[in-house]
């Protein structure tokens, strides 16, 4: 218990998804290529960002504390994500499937939880840090926007993802992220 606390709330030695830099753009962003990975995902729909958000965290957080097939705990990871759809108010949050689970992550019990696989993808990433409110996230999806259509970078406009890598409890250095896809 105090691991698992010590992990979630203190966002200590916490497991990430594989990725290498494929180009860095100053401080403006970076272009990463992801490897293929599972995620648990779940949809909230119509509800405001910040508390899709709150619903979907707690939801994949019982996942990992045991509410699955195998009643495993399983360990927290980083980042938690968030698909954003232009004009769309179903949000998708996720957690990513530590490496030890990759191959055969434990099914949910909760039937608004599910587990997904992401293929691999370039992903342009503008990262910033502070407590992030969705509207500093889209803020930050703008500009990142802005800068790759200035740029001539083709990138799928119509959605993004944030992704948090603190827990609320941390103060300082705080890391955040907003992703859009490369074409």
């Amino acid at each position: 218990m105090i691991k698992s606390f010590k992990q979630t709330f203190l966002s200590l030695d916490l497991q990430s998804p594989r990725w290498s830099s494929a180009e860095t753009m100053a401080k403006d962003y970076e272009l990463r290529q992801y490897e293929t990975a599972k995620w648990v995902s779940t949809v909230i729909r119509g509800e405001t960002q910040k508390e899709a958000m709150r619903q979907g965290f707690w939801k994949l957080f019982h996942y990992i504390q045991g509410k699955n097939e195998k009643e495993m705990k399983i360990d927290m990871t980083v980042p938690v994500t968030c698909l954003i759809k232009s004009g769309c108010t179903d949000f998708k949050i996720s957690f990513f499937v530590p490496f030890e689970h990759q191959d055969s992550p434990p099914q949910p019990t909760d039937s608004d939880v599910f587990v997904e696989e992401r293929k691999a993808a370039a992903i342009f990433v503008r990262s910033f840090g502070g407590f992030a409110s969705p509207e500093k996230y889209a803020e930050e999806a703008e500009v990142l926007a802005r800068i790759l259509r200035n740029r001539g970078q083709p990138f799928h406009e119509d959605f993004f993802y944030t992704a948090g890598y603190d827990s609320p409890f941390k103060l300082f250095n705080r890391h955040n992220e907003v992703w859009y896809f490369k074409k």
